[in-house]
């Protein structure tokens, strides 16, 4: 991926390079005179995988059926391999976009074997070289002397990956991914988005994944898009996004932490209930802003005995190998500490704890 940095986003005409695959330019799309996706760039260089993440409504799934052919534009362009594929008044069909999709469903043809719905995207190819590829896509997906049988026989998981292996087996310049694990159990899902990384990757294949679930975009993508209200907020890696988010939506979506209020000392210094923390960089807020909310990690709370800093046990889950303890300090406020979990304490028992801060995010307050 060409890396594009915190918010605001940089104009992807100025980004371009000869490795691009996929740009979208600028886009705006909606339904009558409401809005759902509003001037969204980014651009996509070829073997990278990219996720556009978000809640339920924030338009990455206009966003992915743009580039499928399936929404038409308001403004901007999008361009596969430096062609325009859409602009307003203009639109490649998707059949001709060499694109391939998966789906939330599926949507694998029941009557068809599992051999015959691989192939159903290859009538172009001769019949020797065609059994070949749907042979090649059953050992990659892991289904090899899986293809006689039907759909209906599968388990959601094999289902899945006929799916795949039918996307690709065309040889795409670039995959769409909507939803692709949401019908699936929790545990599948993790390590089947991890599988399909890895068969992407082997495949040097260009990909972009939709999900409101940040854990399938952390195990699968390169890089993401967090997306609110039909703008991306941040195009970043997962790290950045965790612990160096560029806006409050980003910090809120990201991960699990809370907001405690903060007065900067210095540019690189912030004072707060937990004492004061020193930035290697400077707090990225607006001039003269004093008063800030400081973002603060499950991570940073750090359970130590020894320390003089205590805090009071309000309430706990259990998460197998952690503890998720949210904890009230003396002053009254908040703080969420991810502890191993054989250090099991009482609600209402006071802790010891310090606080260990890599990144400091700061945000003005208000």
């Amino acid at each position: 991926m060409l890396g594009m940095p915190s918010h605001p986003l940089p104009n992807s005409s100025e980004q371009a390079r000869a490795d691009t695959v996929i740009e979208v330019d600028r886009i705006h799309h909606g339904f009558g005179g409401h809005a759902v996706v509003n001037g969204l760039s980014f651009i996509l260089t070829r073997g990278s995988i990219a996720c556009l993440l978000g809640p339920s409504g924030c338009g990455k799934t206009t966003v992915l059926r743009a580039i499928a052919g399936f929404e038409p534009l308001r403004e901007g362009r999008i361009l596969l391999q430096g062609a325009v594929m859409s602009s307003p008044g203009f639109a490649v069909a998707p059949e001709h976009r060499r694109i391939g999709m998966v789906f939330q469903d599926y949507a694998l043809f029941p009557h068809l074997s599992v051999a015959d719905n691989i192939a159903f995207g290859l009538h172009a190819m001769r019949r020797g070289e065609r059994a070949a590829r749907v042979g090649e896509m059953l050992a990659l997906v892991g289904l090899a002397g899986s293809g006689g049988k039907f759909p209906h026989e599968l388990s959601g998981g094999q289902q899945q990956r006929v799916a795949l292996a039918r996307a690709l087996a065309p040889r795409p310049e670039l995959l769409l991914l909507d939803e692709p694990f949401s019908n699936l159990d929790i545990e599948l899902r993790e390590r089947l988005s991890l599988e399909v990384r890895d068969i992407l990757k082997a495949q040097g294949t260009t990909a972009i994944l939709v999900t409101h679930d940040q854990h399938e975009a952390f195990a699968m993508a390169d890089e993401i898009g967090v997306m609110h209200a039909g703008a991306i907020e941040q195009w970043d890696s997962a790290h950045n996004l965790y612990h160096r988010p560029a806006t409050r939506v980003v910090a809120d979506f990201i991960g699990q932490g809370v907001l405690m209020p903060g007065r900067l000392a210095s540019p690189h210094m912030v004072t707060l209930e937990l004492g004061t923390l020193q930035s290697r960089e400077p707090l990225g807020v607006p001039p003269a802003t004093t008063e800030v909310d400081v973002l603060i990690r499950p991570d940073d709370i750090v359970h130590d005995d020894a320390s003089p800093l205590q805090a009071e046990i309000l309430h706990k889950a259990f998460r197998g190998a952690d503890i998720l303890y949210t904890l009230r300090l003396a002053g009254g406020g908040q703080v969420l500490s991810l502890v191993p979990s054989h250090h099991d304490h009482a609600l209402g028992e006071r802790i010891g704890i310090r606080v260990e801060v890599e990144d400091v995010v700061a945000f003005r307050r208000g």
